[in-house]
């Protein structure tokens, strides 16, 4: 009989402490395992080079500097760091900002913990979980027929695998249908 895995490993970067305490507590009752939480990005830097977490759990909206920022310092630091955004943010740029930067996954707070849980997964894994609100507002932009125009780094495009569970998140598909 094979051991029951680990639990995975999160840092929790949120300005607001009511919603990363209730977050967390959620979090755990899923099986994740918190081991920090920061309420700000210099905080959040120091904090994951510490406890080396499966997924930092990233909110974007933060004073000093802002989730994007972190998770690009995040990236550049250790390449194989895996973000998730929890945002309340459905905004194109803030979701352009955030993959751009590196974030492996997208979802909105107003959303069941399950996503959230099915994002660190996701993420842990290599793979990326966007919210399905997000999705579809992603794929309706690359449905232009106008070139669009992002000002943001240059980064690695979205493998065939990736686009095609972009698809089907953004035709209501689950995790498990995917």
């Amino acid at each position: 009989m094979s051991a029951a895995p680990e639990p995975l490993r999160v840092v929790l970067v949120d300005d607001h402490p009511v919603y990363r305490e209730g977050l967390a507590k959620l979090l755990r009752e899923c099986g994740v395992d918190v081991v920090a939480q920061a309420g700000n990005g210099e905080d959040a830097l120091g904090l994951v080079e510490e406890a080396a977490p499966d997924v930092v759990v990233m909110d974007l909206n933060m004073p000093g500097m802002s989730g994007v920022d972190v998770t690009r310092r995040l990236i550049e630091r250790t390449p194989a760091s895996r973000v998730l955004v929890v945002s309340v943010s459905a905004q194109e740029e803030d979701v352009t900002e955030a993959i751009l930067a590196g974030a492996s996954g997208y979802v909105l707070k107003d959303g069941p913990v399950e996503e959230v849980v099915a994002g660190i997964q996701a993420a842990a894994s290599g793979e990326s979980l966007i919210s399905p609100r997000i999705a579809t507002m992603l794929l309706r932009r690359m449905r232009l027929d106008e070139p669009v125009e992002v000002e943001a780094p240059v980064t690695t495009p979205l493998s065939d695998r990736e686009l095609q569970v972009l698809r089907l998140v953004a035709e209501g598909k689950g995790n498990q249908e995917i």
